[in-house]
């Protein structure tokens, strides 16, 4: 709970300040609607994304696979912008926030005022050079900072608490003015509902939430199919997360709204993103002060030190399987060069202002949440579950509503994602189209009918392969290719002729398991398999026949009709096209030395 708390709990140091901000007098109302949605929405959403994603990979990989082909890849792309805005805004607003909590302690120098970029930027570098050594994530570090920050909190919130009970003028003050504004209950309800997407920054963390999975203790009984105990200690860890955050959201508002003039709370003012904090100073002294603001620094700087492992985990995770990830994503210090560089250009940009930021940061998390909602809807529908399905539904309409208020409230959250977005899916092609002539199997396995075919065809060492479209499968079909591959390609013997098909699975694939079986189809012998790529299959097949039985494969094609480019458009999305030279070219790659190559034959 404490290491997906990092992110969810960490909000405290500027979430009171933001809802003050935003909805005024009404803070703690709209705070009140913030836990309401929380316990009521977010956490039986995720508590369903729990059970269908046990393993850590969360609502992209529901939708992943309830879409099918490239409409799924595509949706899953664009979604991992959204989460790069989520994590990549988490870790510059972190650190802001962080260098206001520096800046604002009484015992910080005066020469440091002004120079909050500076701060900002020095902490994310830290943060790279903390990866760039090497990062493991410790749970019991993550146990410490949490439970001194919760404490600490806890001690904030109860001493305004007894404050107010002991003088309670700032209530009658802060009623007065409530009414004399909003002197309709339904009205205070209608703004609390128009400011609600602006406090969407105290939903974060369930995704984080759902992400550590991997860290609760299977039980004995536990499957890879079905970890049930890890799945209920996955609940209940949600559960207890939403809960105490929400018992902290909301006393956190109340006190700060009653306790903090106004204008302390307007940029450039002592409670502007980091409420809790002044009066931490104003409560308690300048001493216990000082440790809450260590003790808010240090969660807030790690907040960005699991979002930058959450991005590490994230893209290779999902981009290397669908062949859309460059060379160096494998390896996390280049990686996380290009992020540091990426939240040091944010920082710069919005000039390490918190409330500027917000905007981001809540659309990141309310697209993921809104995801989440419409692929547990989608699930509770296939699984006849209409009850569900109905209140997942309307859960979905709420989270949608939100993220469609803040995008036209504060657009450049949107326009932020729409640059992780673009940034993703274009260089996703790009690694795509590079690797498109690579070996795209991670095994081929040959089955016992198979390997009787190949030892049974091969003469002098060498197996001629027809490459057949399984697509019309008649004996004449089977002449009519086998009389063209004598006549066009000069084949010197039919009479051991083996015809290899391939069926496209899914194209949109970049790589799989190829298992090749063995049958006789009109008196031929086939060997068949079914896989992304017909070129890349071919390739890797013969190549395994090559090293497993020292047979060297010849494989015969003909030319392909139709437009070259548009050939190559059909490999690139369709797995199909001028299969010839793509085999070719693929075989050349993977094997340098042209006397161990199979051979390709095209009439």
């Amino acid at each position: 709970m404490c290491l997906s708390g990092l992110d969810y709990f960490s909000t405290l140091g500027y979430q009171p300040a933001i809802a003050a901000l935003a909805a005024g007098a009404l803070a703690p109302m709209a705070t009140l609607l913030l836990v309401i949605v929380t316990l009521c929405a977010a956490l039986p959403v995720y508590r369903r994304v729990a059970e269908e994603s046990p393993h850590g990979q969360g609502s992209i990989a529901m939708l992943e696979r309830l879409l099918p082909h490239w409409k799924g890849k595509v949706f899953v792309l664009v979604l991992l912008g959204f989460a790069a805005t989520d994590f990549m805004i988490t870790i510059t607003l972190s650190s802001a926030d962080a260098s206001a909590h520096i800046i604002e302690n009484p015992f910080t120098p005066d020469w440091f005022h002004g120079q909050q970029i500076a701060i900002t930027v020095i902490l994310i570098l830290l943060l790279g050079v903390l990866f760039m050594r090497g990062f493991q994530e410790v749970i019991s570090l993550a146990v410490g900072l949490v439970a001194a920050y919760l404490l600490l909190n806890a001690v904030v919130i109860a001493v305004s608490v007894a404050s107010l009970i002991k003088n309670p003028a700032p209530v009658d003050h802060w009623w007065l003015n409530l009414t004399a504004s909003h002197a309709n209950p339904w009205l205070m309800v209608a703004v609390a509902l128009l400011v609600f997407p602006k406090l969407a920054l105290g939903l974060s963390g369930f995704e984080t939430g759902v992400a550590v999975m991997p860290q609760i203790k299977a039980g004995a009984g536990d499957t890879e199919a079905n970890p049930r105990a890890r799945i209920a200690g996955a609940k209940k860890m949600l559960l207890t997360a939403a809960l105490t955050m929400s018992i902290f959201l909301v006393f956190s508002s109340i006190v700060t709204t009653l306790l903090i003039p106004a204008p302390e709370f307007q940029p450039g003012g002592a409670a502007n993103g980091r409420a809790l904090s002044f009066l931490a100073h104003d409560m308690l002294g300048d001493g216990f002060g000082s440790v809450y603001d260590i003790s808010t620094i240090l969660i807030l700087w790690f907040a960005g030190a699991s979002a930058l492992a959450g991005m590490l985990n994230l893209i290779p995770r999902y981009l290397p399987r669908f062949g859309m990830a460059p060379e160096w994503a494998s390896a996390v210090r280049p990686l996380v060069l290009v992020l540091i560089v990426v939240a040091l250009t944010i920082t710069v940009l919005f000039e390490a202002d918190v409330d500027a930021q917000g905007a981001a940061y809540a659309t990141g998390v309310l697209v993921l949440m809104s995801s989440a909602g419409v692929a547990v809807t989608i699930s509770a529908r296939r699984k006849k579950q209409h009850w569900r399905a109905i209140g997942f539904g309307v859960i979905s309409v709420v989270f949608l509503y939100t993220t469609g208020a803040n995008v036209v409230e504060r657009p450049d959250g949107i326009k932020i994602a729409a640059f992780f977005i673009t940034g993703i899916i274009v260089i996703s092609l790009i690694s795509r189209l590079r690797r498109s002539t690579e070996l795209r199997a991670t095994s081929v396995t040959l089955d016992d009918a198979a390997k009787e075919i190949i030892t049974s065809a091969s003469q002098n060492s060498i197996l001629q392969l027809i490459a057949h479209e399984p697509v019309r499968v008649t004996a004449a079909r089977y002449r009519h290719k086998l009389m063209h591959a004598q006549m066009a390609s000069h084949l010197p013997d039919v009479s051991q002729v083996v015809f290899i098909e391939i069926t496209v699975s899914d194209f949109s694939d970049f790589a799989q398991d190829i298992e090749v079986t063995g049958t006789t189809r009109h008196g031929f012998k086939i060997l068949q398999a079914a896989a992304p790529s017909v070129s890349t299959a071919i390739a890797a097949i013969c190549l395994e026949i090559r090293d497993s039985t020292g047979i060297m494969p010849h494989i015969y094609f003909r030319w392909t009709e139709g437009d070259p480019m548009r050939n190559m458009l059909r490999f690139m999305f369709l797995g199909q096209g001028e299969i010839a030279p793509l085999t070719r070219e693929v075989l050349r790659e993977a094997e340098p030395e042209i006397s161990r190559r199979p051979w390709v034959h095209v009439g």
